[in-house]
């Protein structure tokens, strides 16, 4: 089936944060009960027709801030020859994998090889060591599971939450109090800015990721937790759970096998 259309009916929920009065999450039921999964190695095209295999790993990572960047670093600092095919075999030097884009944000320098661009930390699939074959996937991502962590600790800030878009806006009620509205749903194409739209391949919208044995709140409760707090998503479990009993009869994601 081709991708599906952005536009479709969706399903919310609003409620309050737990820990936080002045904080309202407004919440995408439909995307985060939906049975999307990542299929990075498993069917994942690629965002470009000429880069199948790196899946969104094309243009390398901006950091959120400072501190995104130099706690990637600290893990940058304990890979090696072993589990990054493209360390450049003595010290590591921020040089060796930072850039700065067109407009001089920070990012993790894309390298191009055999026609290819991808981040300097997306192992290719021939990578081997002289001990085993490790083939094609980051790096960063990997040193986690050898360590027996959530990738989300090792890698880029932008890397683990996708595709999870989290937004901000500030709310004014009708009696002139405001809180501070936190947006938790999809980052289709259009989050990607003006040149989602030329993407050869995206995967939130595709049937081919739509293939998960749980819903997508459950898969990704990591990521969901460090971006709301637990007690927000406990809350926010409460209304999946009631939305996938009601589901018959609400919105759901039209990826979603049927």
């Amino acid at each position: 089936m081709p991708e599906v259309p952005l536009d479709f009916p969706r399903a919310w929920v609003e409620f309050p944060d737990p820990t936080d009065e002045d904080q309202v999450f407004r919440c995408d039921l439909t995307w985060l009960t939906s049975n999307y999964t990542c299929i990075f190695g498993s069917g994942c095209s690629g965002i470009y027709r000429d880069s199948p295999d790196v899946g969104c790993c094309t243009l390398g990572a901006h950091f959120s801030d400072e501190d995104d960047e130099n706690r990637v670093a600290a893990y940058v600092d304990q890979l090696d020859e072993t589990r990054w095919q493209f360390h450049p075999g003595r010290k590591v030097r921020k040089k060796d994998w930072v850039e700065k884009d067109d407009e001089g944000a920070r990012k993790t320098l894309a390298i191009e090889v055999d026609g290819q661009s991808a981040c300097i930390f997306h192992n290719r699939a021939d990578f081997t060591t002289e001990n085993w074959t490790i083939g094609a996937g980051c790096a960063l991502h990997g040193l986690a599971l050898a360590q027996g962590r959530n990738p989300l600790e090792t890698k880029p800030d932008v890397c683990w939450q996708l595709p999870i878009r989290r937004t901000y806006r500030d709310v004014e009620r009708p009696d002139g109090t405001t809180y501070s509205e936190v947006t938790v749903t999809e980052y289709d194409r259009r989050g990607w800015g003006p040149g989602g739209h030329d993407l050869d391949w995206y995967c939130t919208g595709n049937t081919e990721a739509h293939v998960a044995m749980e819903p997508f709140y459950v898969t990704n409760a990591a990521e969901l937790v460090e971006l709301m707090g637990q007690a927000a998503y406990d809350e926010l479990v409460r209304h999946c759970e009631h939305h996938l009993r009601s589901r018959s009869l609400l919105a759901i994601h039209p990826a979603d096998p049927r």
